[in-house]
């Protein structure tokens, strides 16, 4: 319900904004940016893009996987793909993933950007990473970043010796020629993709606790090693952006950290990396809440549950590692029932065999569809004659609560507005029961359901 009860949380005017009939304008290309970790790639996805999107921090390899954003200037609209710092001398093996994860984005690039820190000048790094560049033949763009002062440019020369013709200079903290960067970006560019997202996909955020498996859920859905995954808590850092395609539907799904339970546990990058994770919850339309089943339900996927239902995104409880768990149907149901106030449907997966896997897109469009919908005026007051005859509404005194009549005001999420004799009369009670006959009786379990009760004018 969204805590509707009280007048004053209710909005001035909920009518359905006009939609634009202007339909957003195709991509004209694909650009990654690569480089040395700690050269300002982060610094400057966040600059091009007008975003805090990935996470800057001054510890060594903060970005790790690849991440993808829509960048614009002047009217075009280009795929950004920034990637995690590579370093091929580096023996971890996140590092070796971290590489592979960059290679991958340079294939897919009509544009790469080299960025490369101008102070420091050519690292042995950067001549390693440079011949990963020529042996990929791609169209390649060398930035001389941290050019903040216009006495440095000097140092832009030395950077000719990686061969991929005249370096760029920039600084991408202060913001410094970006504005022509963008500009020869968009010259460089072929004018198509084919990576276009149509206007009707469905945003997807994997969430859970850390380590329950999200990043593992997410490639077996893609189908390829996306996003890179290890055991260490935390390992995934950003919010991951991937678009495809299923059953005739486009769906973007957005892979995330781990949230933490307690307050303490956010600090440093874990904080920043929390904040990407519940900002993709609020762009969602239907947040995938996974849960390690062989552990149980604990209150740490409680609270991931909530932040989707936070979100107003609509949820679906992910039950992952159902092949080496224990626990039976008959056992979560019951408790998911008496702890989840949104009545969430759940799926049994195991990511490492593949089962339930082919399903779950499926049950994804299933609930954006109810999401999404909207229910007739007509229905929706027949309901609430019903409702009079099921209960006998609250009262105060002599006066009894009255609901009129009722329409549904806005989708994604639904959102209806029921007009009353005395919105003083309703209790926090009975507005969750009408909350969950609503959801019952219309099929929107898992769906954030908001109701604003309103005075008779």
């Amino acid at each position: 319900m969204s805590e509707p009860l009280e007048p004053t949380e209710t909005p001035e005017s909920l009518e359905t904004p006009e939609e634009s009939t202007v339909p957003a304008k195709g991509l004209i290309g694909t650009v990654a940016i690569v480089g040395f970790p700690n050269v300002g790639k982060s610094t400057l996805v966040n600059r091009l893009t007008s975003t805090r999107q990935a996470v800057v921090h001054e510890t060594h390899g903060t970005t790790r996987d690849r991440k993808e954003l829509i960048c614009e200037w002047q009217g075009d609209r280009f795929m950004l793909i920034d990637t995690g710092g590579v370093d091929i001398a580096d023996p971890h093996p996140i590092t070796r993933q971290i590489a592979e994860q960059a290679r991958a984005a340079i294939a897919e690039a009509d544009l790469v950007l080299f960025v490369v820190d101008a102070r420091i000048g050519v690292t042995p790094g950067d001549e390693e990473l440079a011949q990963i560049l020529r042996n990929a033949k791609s169209d390649v763009l060398v930035l001389a970043n941290k050019i903040d002062d216009p006495a440095q440019e000097s140092l832009v020369h030395e950077l000719h010796g990686l061969g991929f013709g005249e370096p760029f200079p920039i600084s991408a903290l202060h913001g410094s020629n970006t504005g022509d960067l963008l500009a020869e970006i968009v010259s460089r560019l072929p004018g198509t993709s084919t990576r276009d997202v149509p206007d009707d996909a469905i945003r997807v955020a994997i969430l859970g606790r850390p380590n329950v498996g999200k990043s593992s859920l997410y490639n077996k859905l893609v189908g390829s090693e996306r996003t890179i995954v290890d055991d260490v808590p935390g390992t995934t850092r950003d919010t991951i952006d991937t678009t495809i395609e299923s059953g005739g539907r486009t769906f973007i799904l957005v892979d995330t950290a781990g949230l933490r339970r307690k307050r303490r546990q956010r600090q440093g990058i874990d904080y920043y990396t929390e904040l990407r994770a519940l900002d993709a919850a609020d762009r969602a339309d239907v947040a995938l809440v996974l849960i390690d089943a062989s552990q149980g339900i604990v209150e740490g996927d409680i609270t991931a549950v909530e932040v989707a239902r936070k979100s107003h995104s609509a949820t679906l409880i992910v039950l992952s590692k159902w092949d080496i768990s224990e626990i039976t149907i008959e056992d979560v149901r019951p408790e998911l029932q008496r702890r989840l106030r949104q009545r969430p449907d759940f799926i049994t997966i195991s990511s490492t065999t593949g089962r339930g896997v082919s399903r779950l897109l499926e049950k994804v469009a299933e609930l954006y569809d109810r999401y999404a919908s909207r229910v007739p005026t007509a229905e929706l007051n027949k309901f609430l004659g019903e409702l009079k005859e099921m209960r006998q509404p609250p009262s105060k005194g002599v006066r009894r609560l009255n609901m009129l009549y009722g329409a549904q005001v806005t989708s994604r999420p639904p959102r209806f507005r029921i007009t009353v004799n005395d919105p003083g009369l309703i209790t926090r009670d009975y507005g969750y029961w009408v909350e969950n006959q609503l959801r019952e009786r219309f099929g929107l379990e898992g769906i954030p359901v908001a109701i604003d009760f309103r005075a008779r004018s």
